[in-house]
């Protein structure tokens, strides 16, 4: 207990043998996941992908500290996530904006709470700096209700940015948007994600989606949950889903789901 685990070079996020069941009153126990063992690169860009129901959400929250494995343990920076950190921090489904503030009072929202006190200043700077990379500056002062749903989305992104954390966990962040806004959001935060030197793990159910972001694609399979395929993505940074690379991924994906 408390020992650290050393980690192969430059692997910053480890998880070994990573189970979780639900015991249901009357029922049999539910196996969501089963012997999940992965490890994420320092910078690299991890897609989880899988139908719903598989337990991506729960893998995920289990990696944010928000869920305890039945058995099996994660490692972070070399040490056991027991509790969610400001050094990885998680975008979920829905964009959990406060609707009394305003977008910079929700983007601000993200310094309550620590335990390091940041100072008027720093936070001012920051919260700035975000609300200007996600093109959301003459909004600073709108309340969610009247802005659109991409909007919140950026809000979103730049509450968890905002803490400078070393690890980004995206649950879906795209779903619930139209899909001329989820192209055009997928094509602006590939690359602020990348250019942030964040580590990224984010869950779809999309398959060009996961292409278009991942160096790394971990398919899932449900009934329970494990990962049944890797596959490294070896696409330029500036990513065409219309070009034959791009298509002939998407097959292998397909062919590999319809065995």
């Amino acid at each position: 207990m408390g020992v650290k685990n050393k980690l192969s070079e430059n692997i910053i996020i480890e998880v070994k043998k990573v189970s979780r069941t639900y015991q249901q009153r009357g029922r049999e126990a539910l196996a969501v996941l089963e012997d999940i063992n992965f490890t994420v690169k320092e910078k690299e860009f991890v897609c989880i992908l899988g139908p719903t129901g598989c337990g991506k959400t729960t893998l995920l929250n289990i990696l944010g500290g928000f869920v305890t494995p039945s058995s099996g343990e994660v490692y972070i920076e070399a040490t056991p996530v027991k509790e969610p950190s400001p050094n990885y921090v998680t975008i979920f489904q829905d964009y959990k904006l406060l609707p009394w503030r305003t977008v910079r009072k929700n983007i601000e929202l993200a310094f309550e709470g620590m335990k390091q006190k940041k100072s008027r200043k720093e936070i001012d700077e920051r919260v700035d700096a975000q609300l200007a990379s996600v093109g959301l500056t003459r909004f600073a002062e709108f309340r969610p209700t009247e802005i659109s749903g991409g909007m919140k989305q950026r809000v979103a992104i730049a509450r968890a940015l905002v803490l400078e954390p070393k690890i980004l966990f995206m649950d879906e962040p795209f779903g619930a948007l139209d899909a001329m806004t989820r192209d055009d959001m997928r094509h602006k935060y590939r690359l602020l994600l990348k250019e942030s030197g964040q580590t990224v793990v984010m869950v779809t159910h999309d398959i060009n989606e996961a292409i278009f972001f991942a160096d790394k694609i971990m398919i899932m399979h449900a009934s329970p949950g494990r990962i049944a395929y890797t596959m490294e993505i070896t696409l330029p940074e500036h990513r065409d889903v219309f070009t034959p690379e791009f298509h002939e991924i998407r097959n292998d994906i397909y062919a590999y789901l319809h065995q």
